[in-house]
């Protein structure tokens, strides 16, 4: 649970105190209203009867004024006389004591009225003050809590500051390292010795090759290709122009046999590698009939024609490795990508003779490159996560 959350259940029991008090005095206040009511039905009681008495004493003396008249009955009418005054006599002491009471009632009245306004003012004032108190309590409470959170947060910052420096310094370090290393590894490396790795199937993992194509009417292409992906290695390079994004492919895509791709016209290579072993395959192509051949491992698995016929193989285009582009450097498609690693993508101007392709793929022929594009880590810039590897092509066949 939350600190800050829980104060207000850790200071719950002033605030029940608080309401306690407040339903004491309520209940104090109601009976002593209750108390006053009943004490004024009490004087409307007496001041009813009073006035009851008040009036029977103005209705006597005009009865007593009529009796002198009758003179047969003078005896008669003076001892009634006498017993009126009595009576008379007897309701003025009523009255008297009715005045005083009712006097001592209105007196003990004002002074129980006073008193519980008093008493009102005083509980009110001193549960004013009680509530105060407990406020201010609360508050310095809530305030030591929130500082001693801040507190701790600071710390806990600080703390994590100093750990992010030492782990950023760690990491720069190494990275530091790292870089020193594979300096010094490129430094003592041949820079054709090399692969790349493209690991996932993405639409951002890649490679370009600086150089620029001219404008070719042949050409064959040699490279090592090692993968186990299916279904389809993906696209091992492609090249667009302006205008044409299929200008030279090379991919094999689901279940479909690898095709090669010149001027969006396709032939169908009879390639297997996608056993997890080096292969070196090899294409050759002329604009005289449209004339293929493919090699695998040194030997001729398939030829045709009629691939693309007088086309030339225009130039100012882009190459990429790894990626099948649907836009002139662009337009990946993560279904098309190449998994596995690549190395020594060499490119002729010509058609190589069976015999070269051969010794290329047994590695006696270490002296022949392309001369369109050759095999060297300054001329391949990679993308998007794909990695560079010491490779030696001959170790891993022999």
């Amino acid at each position: 649970m939350d600190p800050m959350c829980s104060a207000p259940m850790q200071n719950s029991g002033p605030v029940d105190n608080i309401k306690g008090t407040i339903l004491q005095l309520r209940e104090t206040i109601l009976q002593q209203k209750e108390t006053i009511m009943n004490q004024k039905e009490t004087i409307r009681e007496l001041t009813a009867k009073l006035s009851r008495c008040e009036s029977q004493s103005m209705s006597e003396p005009s009865v007593s004024e009529h009796k002198p008249e009758q003179g047969l009955h003078s005896e008669q009418s003076g001892n009634s006389r006498n017993t009126l005054g009595d009576l008379s006599l007897a309701q003025a002491d009523t009255l008297s004591q009715f005045g005083q009471t009712l006097q001592s009632l209105k007196t003990r009245l004002e002074n129980l009225e006073q008193y519980n306004r008093g008493n009102v003012s005083v509980q009110t004032n001193s549960l004013k003050d009680l509530l105060q108190n407990k406020i201010e309590d609360l508050e310095k409470q809530v305030l030591s809590r929130v500082n001693s959170l801040e507190e701790t947060k600071t710390a806990v910052r600080n703390d994590s500051t100093e750990n992010r420096g030492k782990i950023e310094n760690a990491l720069n370090s190494l990275h530091q390292r790292i870089s020193d290393l594979e300096k010094g590894q490129r430094n003592s490396r041949p820079t054709d010795k090399f692969q790349i790795t493209f690991p996932l199937r993405t639409n951002y993992m890649y490679a370009k090759v600086k150089n620029s194509l001219p404008e070719m009417y042949a050409m064959t292409i040699c490279m090592w290709l090692k993968s186990n992906a299916s279904p389809g290695v993906g696209t091992p390079f492609s090249y667009a122009v302006p205008g044409q994004a299929n200008e030279l492919v090379l991919i094999e895509w689901g279940n479909n046999p690898m095709e090669i791709l010149i001027n969006d016209k396709v032939a169908k290579l009879p390639f297997v590698i996608n056993d997890g072993k080096w292969h070196h395959i090899a294409v050759t192509w002329s604009t005289r009939d449209g004339v293929w051949e493919a090699y695998q491992d040194g030997l001729k698995r398939g030829e045709g024609e009629n691939l693309a016929p007088w086309h030339p193989i225009k130039p100012g285009g882009i190459m990429v490795l790894g990626q099948e582009q649907d836009t002139l450097g662009g337009g990946f498609d993560a279904t098309q990508a190449f998994v596995g690693e690549m190395s020594h993508f060499h490119m002729w101007d010509r058609v190589l003779t069976p015999g070269e392709i051969y010794s290329l793929a047994n590695c006696s022929a270490k002296t022949l490159v392309g001369n369109v594009i050759a095999w060297t880590e300054a001329n391949v810039d990679i993308y998007g996560g794909a990695t560079k590897w010491t490779f030696e092509a001959c170790r891993q066949v022999n």
